[in-house]
């Protein structure tokens, strides 16, 4: 599914504005800066932009597309101009890290949308852009990494946030690994005991279940079977513009509390959580929040894989494996 490494890379790098050049076979990963986003390309063909503007509260990856060029994300809010599509949580953008309580604060929500969410317009943190710390493409994967603040609402620092992706694609997949660490450079870091978290992908209608299919690594289907529930991998499929697709998350077998637990609706939403204990079992003698101490971090890791036909036919299975063997 991910070829192997060539011995020999030849590879352009750019830390600003202008495009990134990659030479070799295969699929080659490039990448065009352009102010506060970065336009991600697999094999010469589109595939997600990265936005980092720092007047929105969080980045964000928008849109997410297959091999064969199919848009798998929604693009509400970003865009309003799609027939057919919800237009609920706007804040739930394509791709995102956020937490709806980090030291009390909401991340996870926006401020620009309060109605969508519980809090108030006081409690609402964002997620601020500070330096793009690598842009490298390559002839078969291409990674970006930034740092950003967390801010309260009164743009107080309450810690830093790293994240790393890493592109690769071939001509039946797309796959992202994903890395987020969370620095306490200011003090104490409490992630709450809440659903609304953490890293989240908002698919396209016709990945909602129904007419799509949620499938979870536990054999569980279906939002009933799968939301609260812990899974090494979510996956949602079914028929989009034609093709037949899927979308998986992949939680990383040493990641905090795996498996993950999942924040997955049949509306099109799905996040693995590992915060939300108790407001996932009901349980109220569990809490799932956890405290990083002041000078320490913590890194969650994730895969996203974009494939084509179903779970079954993608063996998303063996790609979990896989995933789980990689050093």
């Amino acid at each position: 599914m991910i070829a192997k490494h060539r011995a020999l890379l030849l590879i352009i790098f750019a830390f600003g504005p202008g495009r990134v050049t990659v030479f070799g076979g295969g699929e080659p990963v490039a990448f065009q800066q352009n102010g506060n986003q970065i336009d991600v390309s697999i094999g010469d063909r589109p595939f997600t932009t990265y936005y980092f503007d720092p007047k929105i509260a969080k980045p964000y990856l928008f849109p997410l597309r297959s091999a064969q060029g199919t848009v798998v994300t929604r693009s509400f809010p970003m865009r309003t101009d799609i027939a057919g599509e919800d237009h609920d949580e706007p804040h739930q953008r394509a791709m995102y890290f956020g937490h709806g309580s980090i030291n009390g604060f909401d991340f996870w929500g926006e401020a620009a949308y309060p109605k969508w969410s519980d809090h108030s317009p006081q409690t609402f943190g964002s997620t601020v852009f500070r330096t793009l710390d690598l842009i490298r493409g390559g002839p078969e994967s291409g990674t970006l990494r930034a740092t950003f603040d967390l801010l309260k609402p009164d743009r107080t620092k309450i810690a830093e946030e790293t994240q790393a992706y890493t592109f690769r694609g071939d001509e039946n997949s797309r796959t992202i690994d994903c890395e987020f660490t969370i620095h306490a450079s200011e003090g104490p870091v409490e992630f709450g005991d809440t659903k609304e978290g953490t890293f989240a992908i908002r698919v396209v209608k016709g990945l909602d279940s129904p007419p799509g299919h949620m499938v979870s690594s536990m054999g569980a289907t279906g939002e009933k079977a799968i939301w609260g529930k812990r899974a090494e991998w979510v996956d949602y499929y079914g028929n989009v513009a034609g093709e037949n697709l899927g979308i998986a998350i992949f939680d990383h077998p040493g990641n905090f509390r795996h498996p993950t637990y999942w924040h997955a609706r049949g509306y099109g939403l799905f996040a693995a959580n590992p915060f939300g204990a108790r407001e996932f079992t009901h349980d109220r003698r569990q809490d799932g929040g956890y405290t990083i101490p002041e000078g320490g971090s913590l890194t969650l890791r994730y895969r996203v894989l974009i494939h084509h036909g179903d779970f079954r036919e993608a063996q998303v299975a063996n790609a979990y494996m896989e995933y789980m063997q990689e050093k």
